[in-house]
């Protein structure tokens, strides 16, 4: 029976080749390997049970098995035995060198064992198949032996999955096990960031910045001697060459000609990219580099399989080719495969990583270029662009270095595949590089026109700028009824997006679909020209099939060569971008010189840029250590210039400025950190208790801690903003007394808050009673009363010191400074204040308890936390119904359409390739030609339809979103960050603009490729369904765990990223703060933290990636298998031709199925932004703007009377009223001050009457018509507010006065001239039309308030309410603003919500509010001679 019975392999093949491959693999590699973990100590990991298992487990074969006469007969019987036993105690060996340098889990064992349980498949085959030929019994112990020889081979291969415990104190990646572990996790229960694994060491920003930092300042260094430091021509002999060209017609001496200049400039800029460039190729070129090796050994291997793949349609044609090469080649192209999705997904790692790499480098240099840069260079750049930098431009560099490699390799594939083709086709070949040839300028034409049309971008960037503009002056937008306006601005740049978008999309659409068919294309144009050139040529199953999957493989480079030229300039532009930022110009360390002095300014003249007019001329300044200074003048006079100047923030043009000792700084706008009000005001110092306790006193901070809710432990929101104008100046200066320094810079601290508190500041801080008393202070102020107290008083106009001397000097002078005084010593005096604070009232809502607000932030940053597949489900509902149904059938029956004519013409080649050879030729190939490129042509036209769809979405869900956000109360803005609004805006819409429609056009165009190429593989072996079904499932098990995480994981790195953004914001807005208090450093280690945090969530998401990808891939793998060995078992029933077609197909499985994940995954957490846009839908909205059909008259409210009944007002339900039982009447053009004490509730009425807050009970009448019952735009058109912030937008001038272009413009310049700002605006470049920079940057304090007085005597009603607006102002605009209210508005009711009580002395009534009601109520000079609160408060003040 042994005689008859015939193995598919020979024995000695079966006991040579099959036993010594993965030994050879070993031995060879062995050596490198060792020299590797030498290299690389982790540290040793303790003996675990899974390392013994692994030692125990070992497969040794005995030689029981063979037969003595067989093993004296072939040597070989004995010698495989003995090499398999060696090279199994050298497995040992490696795993124990691998426990030993810390190696959790070995790639290269595993593929050993891979190697070794595929070579024993066909042993064991033969094995079972004379196991039933013979009977078992025969040879028992043998067969003992060899099987349990196999199941310890298996046994390995399994252990080899799982990773070894990490070794003593350290935690390190393993590339299997641990995404594994993450995945099983994050599939069943949220993620949380305590969840991920640490970043490596060299991952971090300390060890990643610190390297480059020291370069990048050498290669800055190099850059910043090339250009000339001043204007004047420097000896030639520092010009380059082509500079030498430039200047030979410039004599020396004379200046650099202007264009020269602009030249030389443009230069640096260009080599400052390419200088960065460079840096960051020398700290992470070489580990790039050995990725390069693995993309080059893929590309080997992909090379390869066509070549089998013709060897094993070669055997199946031919009759009597022994079997056992057919598996061979099966197995073959099976390894090749899983070896090429190794080194593919190995490259993508090493990109991903010096991709990440690279990111943090730059963050890390941006950051801290930010912190130096000079005023005139941050003029250059908005807080938004720098923000950009670090968000996009990085991002952009992020791409190049994944697809860089492809610039240069693809034309090298293009060109192996033209070759390999011209081998199978001869000449023919050459009309597949015409197609090529045809279909790239069409590609290059196409996204030459789509990048003119990124203008949508520049849409996109002022309609967020806008947005931005409108969620930081809501409240003014609300009290202005502005909000039309401003809702046109935005949808006015939305269409022009959308319709920039619409063109692109379509544009992009024909770039897929020429892709798409490019397969066909190209096979129809050699194969009609192969067949027709030449009677003689004959298209085979061989030459066919061959060709495409060359074809194939041609496709990837040809997709990426476009898309990786296009990154390549993007990073290009992004680097020139990054380079010109960071090379901008520096603070100079010498502006400000250590002295023995305590400041000292010497003959200084400065300005705030190089080229631009001095802002302080002639300074001369000696202040001597422990005094007083007080700095006053006019609006815009240079008075915090000079303090700027004295901390070296402005250019020094000549003279010097020296200081002795520490500094500190409060500014004029106080700058407040997103932290807890302890930590604002230790400012990264230790706690010292008692001095602590001490500061907060004397900053007259405690009684403001009894009112928050977690005492000083409250967290502040961005921009203070839950603190009060006055609160946050109060924090702003305890910060800079905590800090015991020597120098004390106050730029009017004292103009935000109450009189009375000021003076307590004043005498327990500041005066010579303060805690101060010993230091040198510096103070610019407006308060007249803190004058006679300083030891010397500088007088400012335009910039020059005119005056200075004492209090009784200056005096005696008679200069312009006593008239000064005299003016207003008499008004000032008599002072006295309510709190500065429009927020006061409301005390009991804005402190919300940190744990509400916190999580309220947290709920919004977090929006796409555990989604449930139903809601997930819900969510695409939602989305195709904003498409609309009757767009979306014709589009799945297009795609249906489009697969199943590729189905027909694939079937088609294969029937023409089983055709019968008569003669040498073929019959009939005309018609077969024709009919083929027919089936062809049905391809294109269906990407087009989902694009439009998309952007019809799109835009009714920003339109959704929009009206939405603006229709929402106040309150809503202030429990919702603005960061998360802004967010929606941008990131979420570009999600739905692009994200979404790309996606579906992908995941719908793979999915149903997917289906093709199932039912081809299974028309050809209808028995490979037993093996497609299990894959499958598997496939969807794999799928649905690695959706679940990824989308976790992506929610986590974009938690994490928002805080990176927050504190870039953070430290822009408050670097000269930083600076002036020496904190750059614990800035630095913060950023650097907050970048890690975000890279450590980032760093699992890619390797989670690549762990999804690998094993998508071996099940893609197992396809190939299947249709090879299904295909060679069925060799006498199978014509080659559909052997081709089955096997050609399922070799593109691996990449169908890697991109359908992608685009799946990618539509999965994009598809959320359809839920976070549409969330705002649900929240409380305010009344209706307007109240359709009303009979309200035009000229209401004619008289301005108002009345309140019974009036309460809470600011949620279950909080204190805020408001309680406020009854009264106010007639018409009758004068009525509000004041009290903070949160007693003066904001609260001017809340209540623009119903920015709606009445708990009670009404309130305007002319006898209740307010409630109109449309709120109605009503707050028809009044008008001078509010206390004075809010300006970006924009004209013009603009910011009448949005609505409703006056003409003598109206506007009279109402100007009454505002006394007409001589400052006919003295500006563009008049009215000069454009306001962002918040009104460009203008001071004073002149934004004087333009918010012109709103309001534009508007002209019959009602205006001042909200405290007199905080920041000196005195002269002071008394300008309230003479021209007096005059202007004498025939209209006037609400003051006092600031200063010499104000409303002459008031025909005065309120006074007390714990949300009215504790007294009558004229003035009544409620002094009634004695009651009133009286008291004026006693305080001096008044009486």
């Amino acid at each position: 029976a042994r005689r008859l019975y015939k193995p598919d392999l020979t024995e000695c093949f079966q006991n040579t080749v099959l036993v010594w491959f993965p030994c050879v693999y070993l031995w060879l590699l062995a050596p490198f390997y060792a020299l590797k973990l030498y290299c690389h100590d982790c540290g040793c990991i303790r003996i675990s049970t899974l390392c013994t298992a692994k030692t125990v487990s070992q497969p040794i074969e005995s030689q029981y098995g063979q037969r003595s006469h067989e093993i004296q007969n072939h040597m070989v019987f004995l010698l495989s035995p003995i090499i398999r036993s060696l090279t199994v105690v050298l497995a040992i060996c490696i795993i124990q060198l691998e426990r030993i340098r810390g190696c959790r889990s070995s790639v290269f064992l595993f593929l050993f064992w891979v190697l070794a349980v595929v070579c024993s498949l066909v042993p064991l085959r033969a094995k079972i198949q004379l196991a039933m030929y013979e009977g078992i019994t025969t040879d028992i112990v043998r067969y003992t032996a060899f099987f349990s020889y196999f199941s310890l081979q298996l046994a390995q291969l399994f252990l080899c999955c799982f990773a070894d415990q990490p070794p003593e104190g350290k935690t390190v990646l393993c590339i299997i096990d641990v995404p594994l572990r993450l995945v099983v996790k994050g599939y069943r229960t949220p993620l949380e960031a305590g969840d991920l694994w640490n970043l490596r060491e060299e991952d971090t920003s300390d060890k990643i910045i610190s390297d480059l930092e020291e370069e990048w300042t050498t290669e800055c260094a190099k850059l910043q001697h090339v250009g000339p430091s001043n204007q004047d021509v420097l000896s030639v002999c520092l010009f380059s060459r082509q500079e030498k060209t430039m200047a030979a017609g410039v004599a020396l001496g004379t200046r650099l000609p202007d264009q020269a200049q602009i030249l030389r400039k443009l230069q640096k800029e260009q080599s400052s990219g390419f200088c960065l460039l460079r840096t960051l190729a020398r700290n992470f070129g070489p580990y790039f580099l050995t990725g390069t090796m693995c993309i080059i050994f893929h590309d080997f291997f992909m090379f390869a399989i066509p070549q089998v793949l013709s060897l094993l349609l070669g055997f199946m044609n031919e009759e009597d080719a022994p079997l056992w090469k057919g598996y061979f080649y099966a197995t073959l192209m099976f390894l090749l495969s899983c070896l090429q999705s190794l080194f593919n997904h190995q490259y993508m790692y090493t990109c991903f990583t010096v991709g990440m790499r690279v990111k943090t480098a730059v963050m890390g240099l941006v950051y801290r270029k930010s912190l130096v840069i000079n005023s005139a260079s941050r003029r250059t750049c908005t807080v938004g662009e720098i923000v950009n930098l670090v968000s996009a431009d990085t991002q952009k560099l992020m791409d190049f270095v994944v697809y860089f490699n492809a610039v240069w390799l693809a034309p090298i594939e293009i060109a192996l595949c033209l070759f390999f083709l011209w081998q199978h086709l001869g000449p023919s070949a050459l009309a597949g590089i015409a197609t090529v040839i045809l279909i790239f300028p069409l590609n290059g034409f196409i996204a030459k026109k789509r990048s003119k049309l990124q203008v949508q971008m520049k849409f996109m960037d002022g309609r967020i700028k806008l947005m931005n503009e409108i969620l930081n002056g809501i409240k003014i937008l609300k009290f202005y009824a502005w909000e039309k306006a401003f809702l046109e601005q935005v949808l006015g740049y939305r269409e022009k997006e959308l319709k920039a978008l619409k063109k692109s999309q379509i544009l992009y659409s024909i770039s897929i679909a020429s892709f798409n068919s490019s397969t066909f294309l190209i096979a129809f144009a050699m194969f009609g020209v192969y067949v027709l050139i030449d009677d003689k040529n004959v298209l085979d199953a061989q030459k066919v099939f061959v060709s495409m999957a060359l074809i194939n493989i041609l496709k990837t480079p040809l997709s990426q060569l476009p898309f990786a030229m296009s990154t390549t300039m993007q990073a290009i532009v992004s680097l020139k971008r990054l380079g010109k930022y960071l090379c901008s110009e520096e603070l100079k360390d010498d502006n400000v010189a250590k002295a023995p002095l305590s400041v000292l300014i010497d003959n200084g003249t400065f300005s705030w840029t190089k080229e631009g007019p001095p802002c302080l001329k002639r300074i001369n300044v000696c202040v001597p250590q422990g005094s007083l200074v007080a700095v006053v003048g006019h609006v815009g006079s240079g008075k915090s210039s000079l303090l700027s100047a004295m901390l070296g923030e402005t250019e020094k043009r000549s003279g010097s400025v020296s200081i002795k000792g520490s500094v500190a700084y409060v500014p004029q706008q106080a700058w407040i950190q997103n932290a807890t009000v302890q930590d604002n005001v230790m400012f990264g110092r230790e706690k010292q208790k008692t001095w602590y306790q001490r500061v907060l006193d004397a900053c007259a901070l405690l009684p403001d801690l009894e009112i928050l809710p977690a005492g000083d432990s409250t967290e502040i929101g961005e921009k203070g903003l839950n603190l009060s104008g006055g609160q946050k100046q109060r924090v702003s200066l305890a910060r800079a007394v905590y800090r015991k320094a020597d120098v004390y810079l106050l730029d009017d601290p004292l103009s935000a808050v109450d009189a009375h508190v000021g003076q307590h500041i004043f005498d327990k801080v500041i005066g010579p009673k303060g805690v101060l008393r010993d230091k040198t202070r510096v103070l610019v102020t407006h308060g007249m009363s803190f004058l006679p107290q300083a030891d010397l008083i500088l007088v400012l106009v335009d910039g020059e010191i005119t005056e200075s001397g004492s209090y009784q000097e200056l005096l005696s002078r008679q200069g312009a400074f006593a008239d000064f005084i005299r003016m207003f010593a008499s008004n000032d005096r008599k002072e006295s204040v309510t709190e500065t604070a429009a927020q006061r009232g409301r005390t009991s809502f804005f402190f919300l308890p940190f744990h509400i607000l916190t999580g309220v932030c947290q709920f919004l940053a977090t929006d796409c936390l555990f989604v449930l597949p139903q809601v997930r489900l819900e969510m695409y509902m939602e989305y195709f119904k904003t498409i609309g149904m009757a767009f979306i059938i014709p589009i799945v029956f297009l795609y249906a359409f489009q697969q199943g004519a590729s189905l027909a013409y694939n079937y088609w080649l294969s029937l023409w390739a089983d055709e019968p050879i008569v003669n040498g030729t073929q019959v009939d190939t005309d018609m077969k030609l024709a009919v083929y490129g027919a089936l062809g042509i049905a391809i294109f036209g269906t990407t087009v339809a989902i694009s439009v769809g998309g952007i019809i979405a799109s835009r009714h869900l920003h339109m959704d979103l929009l009206k939405n956000v603006l229709h929402s109360p106040m309150s809503f803005f202030e429990t919702t960050p603005s960061g998360n609004l802004l967010n929606r805006f941008a990131k979420e819409i570009d999600a739905i603009d692009c994200m979404i429609p790309d996606g579906l056009k992908m995941m719908l165009g793979y999915l149903f490729k997917l289906m093709e190429v199932c039912i081809i593989v299974m028309l050809a072996t209808p028995f490979a369904a037993v093996v497609i079904l299990p894959l499958a499932i598997l496939y969807a098990f794999v799928q649905s765990f690695y959706v679940a995480t990824s989308c976790q994981l992506r929610r986590l790195e974009s938690v994490s990223r928002s805080p990176i953004y927050t504190h870039f914001n953070e430290t822009v807005q408050g670097a000269s703060v930083i600076r002036a208090f020496g904190e750059q450093h614990r800035f630095i280690v913060q950023a650097n933290k907050r970048v890690d945090f975000n890279q450590t969530s980032y760093f699992p998401r890619f390797v989670a990636t690549r762990w999804l990808a690998v094993n998508l891939e071996f099940v893609g793998n197992g396809v190939v298998l299947a249709a090879a060995i299904l295909s060679v078992m069925g060799k006498d029933t199978l014509s080659p031709g559909i052997v081709g077609l089955a096997v050609s197909h399922s070799l593109q499985v691996t990449g169908i199925l890697s991109w359908i994940v992608r685009s799946w995954t990618d539509v999965e957490n994009n598809i959320v932004s359809v839920e976070r846009v549409k969330e705002y839908a649900d929240t409380a909205k305010e009344a209706v703007w307007t109240v359709e059909g009303s009979s309200l008259p035009l000229a209401w409210p004619q008289t301005g009377t108002i009345e309140f009944q019974d009036y309460g007002l809470q600011y949620r339900k279950g909080l204190d009223w805020a408001l309680k039982g406020i009854t009264l009447k106010i007639q018409e053009r009758e004068k009525v001050g509000i004041v009290g004490r903070t949160g007693a509730g003066k904001s609260s009425l001017a809340l209540g009457i623009f119903r920015i807050l709606e009445a708990a009970k009670g009404e309130i009448y305007i002319d006898g018509v209740n307010i409630a019952e109109i449309g709120l735009h109605d009503l707050r058109s028809r009044i008008t507010i001078i509010p206390q912030d004075p809010v300006l937008f970006s924009g004209s001038l013009r603009m910011n006065l009448d949005p609505f272009d409703t006056y003409t413009d003598e109206e506007i310049w009279s109402s100007l001239e009454l505002a006394h700002l007409k001589n400052f605006v006919s003295n500006l470049p563009d008049k009215l039309n000069y454009e306001c920079s962002e918040g009104g940057e460009n203008l001071s304090l004073g002149q934004r308030q004087l333009v918010c007085l012109a709103r309001a005597l534009l508007r002209k009603t019959k009602i205006l309410v001042l909200d405290e607006a007199t905080a920041a102002v000196d005195l002269e605009t002071d008394t300008l603003i309230q003479s021209t209210i007096r005059q202007q508005f004498e025939d209209c009711t006037v609400l003051t919500i006092a600031h200063r009580l010499n104000t409303i002395m002459d008031y025909t009534r005065v309120i006074v509010m007390d714990k949300g009601h009215i504790s007294e109520m009558d004229s003035p000079t009544n409620l002094i001679s009634n004695r009651g609160q009133f009286y008291r408060m004026c006693r305080e003040a001096g008044l009486v």
